[in-house]
């Protein structure tokens, strides 16, 4: 049975948490039971575990190249495991796969939050007389559980986070196939060619998106907001709503523009399109030093950490959508409702925020393995850090207090970027690209020398890979709203006329246009 995650992206800590994965050496029941049933109860809504059976483990992290698992012995150790797993109560089955990595096999067993939680397990699976335990997971260990965290664990059986519930107004029959083995490709999981063989309610399967009997097979409401088509037609508020004030809130003018479908998707246009329309780029030579400095109206990475945290933290029972304002001097990004009551603005200040409770852990799960978001805990220090970078001014984090049913972060525009529109236009021609300009005058040379021979999706993706030179193929299908396979055809046909060619490996590199 094969897993969705990649083994050596887990391997990598960068999209799961140490304290989700667990590496042994070899089998021991006992040990790897406690773990799984650890795992089953999601004491601090985490989501899932791993448990890797044949790697070493040194500080936390996996020894390369793995120790190994005897693939032989693979049949044997899934019927032990159906034994062990009716010892927990209520019976829980963890997914178990046969994975290969530096030319030899390990165990990869994956240990989803339950919902019949909580469980407790034989202390020693093995013995005789069986003791059975509640455990939990602390950081990166498994521990018993005392008698505070006992009465904590019973309080969360009712408590299954919004995303990981079943949705008992819709059918199995909305979760979309090609959306998912699209997730299935995008994160390299060896699901994806068996995929090809399997129905939509299979791979959803696979994914842990459905509950149920095979009679009365329900969706979860990951499912529904991730992979449908439109997820508004079961939640209302599920959209992101950017619009621009040039001249500032109280003026009449404005620019809206909204986006729709799966929640990871409208997350990536939304980023794709503040990028390429609202960021902007700055170069001041500096008469005294060969230096000069570079930097953004709004750092790039502070929008993105901020916008994937509203589409992870936000609360889709609620009909708002998403909010992003483009002000004269910042971006402000608003969701509802608000943070959990254990958070506090001196947290927020201080910038050390750690949730104990998760409201989406599974939105979470699936936007680390598409890389749109960085590990729990990590999204206050990664804004801040990116505005210090940037030489910005301080982000600014609120709520209403004491009804906290909104969350609000204002990201200030670079100072730079304030100047009078004379000396903004003198540092402009010092800096040797106008982003608008340039573009212009780049597109007017290729059109003088090829006339009309290139179409009008040529251009578009010209002018995309002239915004970002590292974009990827799949992002400017999103931007477009073509498929993948019609950009690559664009792209032979500029590459063919020698305008435009990739410098470097496919992932590493970078587009260069040929003027």
């Amino acid at each position: 049975m094969n897993i969705p995650i990649n083994i050596e992206t887990l391997l990598t800590g960068k999209v799961v948490e140490s304290e989700r994965i667990e590496f042994k050496k070899g089998w021991n029941p006992s040990a790897i039971m406690r773990t799984v049933a650890a795992f089953a109860n999601d004491f601090e809504n985490l989501g899932s575990g791993y448990i890797v059976v044949g790697i070493e483990e040194d500080n936390g992290m996996p020894k390369r190249p793995v120790y190994g698992f005897p693939p032989e012995q693979f049949d044997q150790l899934q019927k032990e495991m159906i034994g062990y797993c009716n010892l927990i109560y209520p019976p829980y089955f963890p997914r178990l796969s046969l994975e290969e990595i530096d030319g030899k096999y390990v165990v990869l067993i994956w240990a989803t939050a339950g919902s019949h939680r909580p469980y407790e397990v034989p202390k020693d699976i093995l013995a005789k007389h069986k003791e059975k335990e509640y455990y939990i997971r602390k950081y990166s260990s498994t521990i018993k559980v005392n008698a505070e965290q006992k009465q904590e664990l019973f309080s969360l059986a009712a408590k299954v986070p919004f995303d990981d519930r079943v949705n008992t107004s819709v059918g199995v029959d909305e979760l979309n196939y090609a959306l998912m083995r699209e997730h299935l490709f995008e994160t390299g999981s060896k699901l994806f060619a068996d995929s090809t063989s399997m129905s939509a309610i299979e791979v959803a399967g696979y994914l842990n998106l459905t509950q149920g009997p095979p009679e009365l097979l329900l969706p979860k409401n990951v499912g529904l907001l991730m992979f449908t088509e439109n997820p508004k037609k079961y939640f209302s508020g599920a959209q992101i709503d950017i619009v621009e004030f040039p001249e500032g809130v109280g003026s009449k003018q404005f620019n809206e523009k909204i986006f729709e479908g799966p929640i990871q998707k409208q997350l990536k246009n939304a980023i794709s399109y503040i990028k390429a329309s609202v960021v902007k780029n700055k170069v001041v030579k500096h008469s005294d030093r060969a230096e000069a400095d570079n930097f953004a109206n709004y750092p790039m990475e502070a929008i993105e950490e901020t916008l994937s945290n509203a589409v992870y933290h936000r609360d889709y029972e609620l009909p708002n959508p998403i909010e992003v304002r483009i002000l004269p001097e910042s971006i402000e990004i608003i969701s509802y409702s608000g943070v959990d009551p254990s958070l506090k603005q001196a947290d927020f200040d201080s910038g050390k925020v750690r949730s104990r409770r998760y409201r989406n852990r599974r939105i979470g799960e699936f936007l680390k393995e598409l890389q749109l978001t960085e590990g729990r805990g990590t999204g206050i220090p990664t804004i801040k850090n990116a505005l210090v970078r940037n030489g910005s001014g301080p982000a600014i984090f609120d709520t209403d207090e004491p009804r906290r049913s909104y969350f609000y972060v204002e990201i200030p525009i670079h100072p730079a970027f304030l100047v009078p529109e004379t000396e903004e236009a003198e540092q402009e021609k010092s800096s040797g690209k106008s982003s608008e300009k340039s573009w212009v005058i780049i597109k007017q040379k290729l059109g003088d020398r090829l006339g009309d021979k290139l179409g009008k999706n040529e251009w578009k993706i010209l002018e995309l890979i002239y915004e970002d030179d590292t974009i990827s193929i799949v992002r400017m299908a999103d931007i477009l709203g073509i498929s993948t396979t019609a950009i690559e055809n664009n792209i032979n046909k500029l590459k063919n006329r020698m305008l435009i060619e990739r410098i470097g490996s496919p992932h590493g590199g970078k587009w260069q246009i040929n003027e």
